[in-house]
């Protein structure tokens, strides 16, 4: 039995989060059984794994003392995972949290480390960058192409940009609208998703309504509705390099439309993986320069057939990312085995060493 650390998904949830739940196979020697998440179940139910998710949710909440409730829980929970020996498996969808959380967070955080069996990384560049004592296993982020099929694709509308997913001061949405704010022509942008930071919020909505051919949409927004604003994109903009994995940028490739993204190794190993003309780099703070010449590489792609059809993302379907996960939770049981059978063969004395 697998407990995730987040609870039955919603249509606000992250739509990692359901495909994971949906990949895993049931059944069979190497099945799972799955459950999510709540706290009496983490406290006092049966379970053989734990799988951690952006562990820092575990100890936020919005209520007035929700936070001391939270890290009295989590300090219960540290306790019995070390009493009866449950592996520990963390998603590195991000190093470290976006926002600092505090000294108590950070301590937590840090035990919750030191607690993990098996780390899963969305990519290799985060690997040896958090849990040091535990297995590495490298699982790419499953593509949504299956997630979206089912909703109205429309064709994209030239000179249409586009930046979804939920607005974090990190993302450098800002920058987006600085630099396209002083694009000259017939171009129009689109911001969509939810905006948790109110002062980020009014100062996006306040750059829209000093040019009317931007449009902001701050709130989470269905399937359909992303589906639709997305595929009207003759590029989506997403002028940030996530640390981790970047749903964003799956979402746009999932629904073939191209990406203009920062240069660096994540962008350079991205678009070798998925074909030519599908992922755009600029260097340096984004500017207007930087829009036209990407939207003009996109129509150039497109006159002369230099893109396919569809990206590349076949190393990237969730029967693929659910077997992985299904393989990393029967290792991690394994491991926490080993570890045990290896504590009581250990002479008295004997030295620890990291794994």
């Amino acid at each position: 039995m697998v407990l995730q650390s987040f609870r039955t998904p919603r249509p606000t949830s992250n739509p990692y989060l359901a495909a994971l739940l949906e990949s895993l196979p049931a059944g069979g020697e190497r099945g799972v059984d799955v459950r999510t998440f709540s706290w009496r179940t983490a406290l006092l139910g049966r379970y053989d794994v734990l799988h951690v998710h952006w562990p820092e949710l575990l100890l936020r909440s919005h209520r007035r003392g929700g936070r001391a409730a939270r890290a009295a829980a989590t300090g219960l929970l540290l306790a019995r995972l070390a009493l009866r020996r449950t592996p520990l498996v963390r998603t590195v969808h991000n190093p470290s949290p976006h926002e600092d959380g505090g000294r108590l967070e950070r301590f937590l955080l840090a035990r919750l480390d030191a607690a993990t069996t098996v780390t899963v990384h969305l990519s290799a560049r985060t690997v040896g960058t958090v849990c040091p004592g535990s297995t590495a296993v490298v699982v790419p982020h499953g593509h949504y192409r299956g997630q979206y099929a089912g909703h109205e694709h429309r064709a994209p509308v030239p000179g249409r940009l586009v930046h979804p997913g939920l607005l974090r001061p990190y993302k450098q949405v800002e920058a987006l609208l600085a630099a396209f704010t002083a694009l000259p022509g017939e171009h129009s942008l689109h911001v969509l998703g939810a905006a948790p930071d109110a002062a980020l919020a009014g100062r996006v909505r306040a750059a829209a309504a000093g040019d009317d051919r931007v449009r902001a949409d701050l709130h989470h927004v269905g399937d359909a509705e992303l589906v639709r604003a997305v595929t009207a994109a003759e590029l989506v903009v997403l002028p940030y390099a996530p640390r981790g994995g970047s749903g964003a940028q799956l979402l746009a490739l999932s629904l073939d439309r191209p990406v203009l993204l920062p240069a660096g190794p994540a962008a350079a190993e991205l678009a070798a993986e998925v074909g030519p003309g599908w992922v755009h780099t600029f260097t340096g703070p984004l500017s207007p320069a930087h829009l036209q010449a990407a939207l003009a590489a996109v129509r150039a792609d497109a006159r002369t057939g230099t893109r396919a059809d569809h990206p590349d993302l076949s190393a990237r379907g969730w029967d693929v990312v659910g077997r992985a996960h299904a393989d990393v939770y029967h290792r991690a049981v394994g491991r926490a085995a080993g570890d045990h059978r290896a504590h009581h063969a250990r002479p008295v004395g004997a030295g620890v060493g990291g794994a």
